[in-house]
């Protein structure tokens, strides 16, 4: 006995519905797989999963070159299917959009101050309030780009300005630091050259001998007080 027809219907149980999919995909997939390959067709299959994950066949190279041999089949019959469904309606539009060109043209010229010989006192009016809003309008926009130039110029001068300060500092900074390292370096090679010129015991006391001090001393005191001999001869050194 065969198996009986399964009723199609969604399935319930979660687990049984995604083996049920897999199953079925693939033997999809398969089907699509050997009808390009009996009947040299060519075939593209998409499929979407309940949570969005795409499973595709395409028997060419580029599943993108199919769809769109798809969509310009599908659009060539839909536009041609209309032209013999309504042509005549299609020669009215036709129509309605020529007008329209033809409306938004003279328009155009009578903006340019262009053809204005046929246009009435009323109608010249309403043009000029036109040409007046249209005025005011390009004015507005011009001031409102000017003042968001003018806002940008500022901000870029502000932050110019901190730069410029931050460099000022730093190079006072760098200033202050050199010019302590030169007054340290002054002061020690004015300190070197007073030592080279003037050397440490450059001036030292001579040391005397203190016989020859008391010999000297004898003798000027002989010279300064001559004594007399009391026999009247002189000594043989005063001859």
């Amino acid at each position: 006995m065969g198996r009986g027809k399964v009723e199609l219907k969604r399935i319930e149980n979660k687990i049984n519905r995604q083996v049920t999919f897999a199953k079925r995909r693939n033997g999809l997939l398969k089907k699509a797989y050997e009808l390009s390959i009996l009947c040299d067709a060519e075939v593209a299959l998409i499929v979407f999963s309940n949570r969005g994950k795409l499973y595709e066949f395409c028997s060419s190279s580029s599943m993108s070159k199919t769809l769109e041999r798809y969509h310009r089949c599908s659009y060539a019959d839909a536009g041609m299917n209309q032209s013999s469904k309504d042509p005549q309606g299609d020669y009215q539009e036709y129509l309605k959009l020529k007008a329209k060109v033809e409306v938004l043209q003279q328009s155009q010229r009578h903006l340019l101050g262009e053809d204005l010989a046929q246009l009435g006192a009323k109608q010249l009016d309403q043009l000029e309030r036109q040409l007046d809003a249209s005025l005011r309008q390009i004015r507005s926009t011009k001031t409102q780009h000017m003042l968001d130039q003018l806002s940008d110029l500022q901000q870029k001068e502000k932050s110019l300005m901190e730069v410029n300060k931050a460099l000022r500092n730093k190079l006072e900074e760098t200033t202050a630091a050199f010019q302590l390292s030169w007054d340290v370096s002054e002061e020690h090679n004015l300190r070197h050259r007073s030592q080279t010129i003037h050397p440490e015991g450059f001036f030292q006391p001579l040391e005397c001998n203190s016989s020859i001090m008391n010999y000297n001393m004898v003798v000027a005191d002989a010279e300064a007080e001559p004594t007399q001999n009391p026999s009247g001869i002189l000594p043989g050194w005063m001859l």
